[in-house]
């Protein structure tokens, strides 16, 4: 593996709220790890979970992200998720906006949303 990558959002835990693309509607609760692993889960879809009757068998792999601070309060963020979209979005501290993009291999969204910490 190469070098680290950019980590401008490690330890900071944030509540992205999508407006469109593939999960607009949706509220997804971010966590950046220092170790450059992102964890997140949809607000909405916990409440609305039963109880799993058997654990799940395979543990997942960890999702790993690179976020750039590009300029004051500014973050560039990306990373792969196990649903086989890329999500790279612009996170905006000064006035709470995200503008980016959602992709597949064969479908491409531009999103946008709110971000708040959480904490």
């Amino acid at each position: 593996m190469g070098k680290k990558p950019p980590l401008s959002l490690a330890g900071r835990t944030l509540r992205w709220s999508f407006a469109d693309g593939p999960t607009a509607g949706h509220t997804y609760e971010h966590t950046f790890n220092p170790d450059g692993t992102v964890v997140w889960h949809d607000i909405e879809g916990e409440k609305q979970k039963k109880p799993k009757a058997e654990p799940e068998t395979a543990p997942k792999a960890p999702t790993r992200y690179a976020s750039f601070e590009v300029g004051p309060g500014l973050d560039l963020v990306s990373y792969l998720s196990e649903a086989g979209y890329t999500l790279t979005v612009l996170v905006n501290s000064n006035n709470g906006q995200l503008h980016g993009f959602a992709s597949s291999a064969k479908e491409w969204y531009p999103v946008t949303g709110k971000s708040e910490p959480v904490g």
